[in-house]
């Protein structure tokens, strides 16, 4: 594949470079196709490719020794995900799982090395994209221990809210985490989540549906937390 062919993707990570940045550089990639719940690499894989999502939703989670499920992101379109294991050589943290229908593009690790070594740009961006991650999981793993589970819901869907966003009376999450989905994400369990997430329905901050969360009053929210 072309350098060209490459760009033209018009991921996150290569906005605004050209092939004359790259000129040099072999930049081979693969596209892969997930069906729903496909796994596209385990928890402790020694694989080292770099993958960016170019259609559909994809889960990075743990799975502790007694078989929960944790999960620590889901992945926006054009993310880039497997950076770690690619600049490290170690074995991957977590499992990354389609949750329906996806696409990948896939670089090798060594070209992602090569990339991140030869492009000041491209390393910036990658080194400012874990410093941004250490930032998340630091306040996650402050909630953890502060917040109450019904904190850790409203907490989460403000998040989402300003993610997606939708913080605004009206607002609306569409193609939202499932009670589960959420549970696993703030440490708790899915039938908790589904009883806050019906005592804020009844408190008039949120509306819900299939895959979908209308905020009504994003102020009941904040006072959760």
């Amino acid at each position: 594949m072309s350098l060209d062919a490459l760009l033209s993707y018009d991921l996150p990570l290569f906005q605004g470079l050209s092939a004359v940045d790259l000129a040099g550089i072999e930049v081979p990639f693969t596209e892969r196709r997930l069906g729903p719940w496909e796994i596209l690499f385990h928890q402790k894989d020694q694989s080292r490719d770099v993958h960016f999502l170019l259609s559909g939703t994809l889960i990075a989670l743990y799975w502790t020794t007694d078989g929960r499920e944790v999960i620590f992101t889901r992945f926006g379109l054009g993310a880039h995900f497997g950076e770690l294991a690619a600049l490290d050589d170690g074995e991957r943290s977590l499992a990354v799982v389609a949750r329906s229908e996806a696409t990948v593009l896939t670089l090798p690790g060594a070209v992602f090395r090569q990339l991140f070594d030869q492009i000041p740009t491209l390393r910036w961006r990658i080194t400012h994209g874990l410093v941004s991650r250490i930032r998340v999981l630091t306040a996650r793993n402050l909630e953890l221990t502060t917040y109450s589970v019904e904190q850790r819901v409203a907490s989460y869907l403000f998040g989402l809210a300003v993610d997606r966003g939708q913080l605004r009376a009206g607002g609306v999450i569409t193609e939202a985490p499932t009670h589960a989905e959420i549970a696993a994400t703030i440490g708790s369990n899915r039938e908790m989540v589904s009883r806050i997430m019906s005592a804020l329905a009844k408190r008039g901050a949120i509306k819900t549906a299939r895959q979908r969360i209308e905020l009504m009053d994003p102020k009941v929210l904040t006072a959760e937390f």
